[in-house]
């Protein structure tokens, strides 16, 4: 087993975010509009996700995208049509929110041209990555935390230990058949080692209740990994399958992220996201709490 030591440890400067997916549990919405760009209140889920990783200290992101998603590219790119209206308009305010999205981080894409799993996903972010550590962000995660974002706290794990770090939490024992699972032992507060992992054990077959929740700061050994990963169900090459034979190699870590954490890709998740980002904002949370207390009255 090898371990990265600290002279070697290079800083983790970029972030891939695999967007390609259909989103099929949000049709009909979705038919014509990335599920990445559906709003929680008036914020794209992607926006949330970008601006965590802008916040952890990351420089560049690469979107994994199909030929569905523009309209992702184009929300993180300048509109000088709508800056010119909002400028004659004098609605200052707007158009520093719109320069700023633009002006946050550089962003490019790469086409996932065939839908082959996340670990194909990935794959395809290879040149953008070359040899340094790099972030993975699952757009289906949004993660709320008011101090330390999800993201830097992985990268201040890898910081200390130089080894792949995978975000978790502890998930209900019933529900730990969503999720990869981590079997490993606990040396630290929120720390694991990673010794193996499972993709959707049932609960009866999982060896613990820590499920991975799509955060990860992965070193770049990973792409030999990927490239040798025999395709599963459906010819798709799994990031679980590749991130297993990489801990057999090297250590890896899994981090009990302080947070709360939204699955956005589930309507309830997505729900609950709406709501509570709406109570937490300073200009909408006294007239929507009146709104739901009156509701639940009746």
């Amino acid at each position: 087993m090898s371990k990265i030591t600290s002279d070697k440890i290079k800083p983790v400067r970029k972030a891939v975010i695999p967007v390609a997916g259909w989103g099929t549990r949000f049709l009909p919405a979705t038919k014509a509009m990335p599920k990445e760009m559906l709003p929680i209140v008036d914020t794209p889920t992607i926006q949330y996700i970008v601006e965590e990783a802008v916040s952890s200290g990351i420089e560049q992101i690469c979107l994994v995208t199909s030929h569905t998603k523009k309209a992702i590219e184009d929300h993180f790119d300048r509109t000088l049509e709508l800056e010119a209206l909002l400028e004659a308009g004098g609605k200052t305010e707007y158009l520093k929110q719109i320069r700023d999205i633009a002006d946050m981080v550089e962003i490019v894409s790469v086409r996932q041209k065939v839908a082959k799993g996340l670990g194909h996903a990935v794959l395809c972010a290879k040149s953008f990555v070359g040899d340094e550590p790099f972030a993975v962000l699952l757009g289906d995660d949004v993660v709320y935390n008011d101090g330390t974002p999800c993201l830097k706290q992985l990268i201040d794990v890898y910081n200390d230990k130089g080894g792949t770090v995978l975000g978790v939490q502890t998930v209900a024992h019933e529900n730990i058949c969503k999720y990869g699972c981590v079997d490993g032992d606990k040396i630290g507060d929120r720390l694991y080692t990673v010794h193996d992992m499972i993709e959707k054990p049932k609960p009866e077959d999982a060896p613990t209740d820590v499920g991975v929740l799509g955060r990860y700061v992965i070193t770049p050994e990973i792409f030999e990994k990927l490239e040798n990963t025999t395709p599963g169900a459906g010819g798709e090459i799994q990031l679980t399958d590749a991130l297993k034979a990489l801990a057999a190699e090297q250590d890896m870590y899994a981090y009990d992220f302080v947070g709360r954490r939204y699955d956005v890709g589930d309507r309830l998740g997505f729900l609950e996201a709406t709501v509570e980002y709406a109570l937490r904002r300073d200009d909408l949370k006294d007239d929507f709490k009146a709104y739901l207390k009156n509701i639940l009255t009746k």
